[in-house]
């Protein structure tokens, strides 16, 4: 594996990463910056969190989603956690050592506004704002992502390829 940078304290996780599409089959992603890291920039990232303890990833899915987004579904619009990943990112002061798996989420309705009471502080803080993003756009932009490989794997996830991708060290 990648030798981790020391720059913050480690904290390691386990999250759940979800392609949301509506009925158009657009992806939903979050305008996204760290203010105690500008140099970072800003990205679009796919919604998705830590798992609470004893959670599953049908459970936490369904806790972040409805958090993040204010959309409620039940586990029956889950698709099965097939893209398997690991990353390490900075965040806040902290460097993140994550597994994390991606999961999809269908809607039966176009792209609804994102309600973010639910959200924690600092997201409030960090999601500046959010699109619901045809899949050629994605896979053509040359806009930053979180993965940081979306653009390259979101067609192979959504036709159903499994995927266990390369470690990651995104920031």
């Amino acid at each position: 594996m990648i030798e981790l940078p020391r720059d913050l304290p480690l904290i390691e996780r386990t999250a759940v990463r979800l392609v949301v599409r509506d009925r158009d089959g657009r992806i939903l992603l979050f305008h996204t910056r760290d203010p105690d890291h500008p140099r970072l920039g800003t990205w679009w990232e796919l919604p998705g969190g830590g798992m609470d303890p004893g959670e599953s990833y049908a459970e936490t899915a369904v806790r972040e989603l409805r958090e993040e987004t204010g959309i409620a579904v039940t586990a029956a619009r889950l698709g099965p956690p097939s893209w398997r990943r690991r990353a390490s990112f900075v965040h806040r002061q902290l460097r993140h050592l994550q597994d994390e798996v991606v999961m999809t989420v269908r809607l039966d309705v176009p792209g609804p506004d994102v309600d973010g009471a639910e959200r924690l502080d600092y997201e409030v803080e960090d999601y500046f704002g959010f699109r619901w993003w045809p899949v050629e756009e994605v896979v053509t932009s040359a806009e930053r992502f979180y993965p940081g490989r979306l653009p390259a794997l979101l067609t192979r996830f959504l036709a159903g390829e499994e995927i266990d991708e390369e470690f990651e060290l995104w920031s």
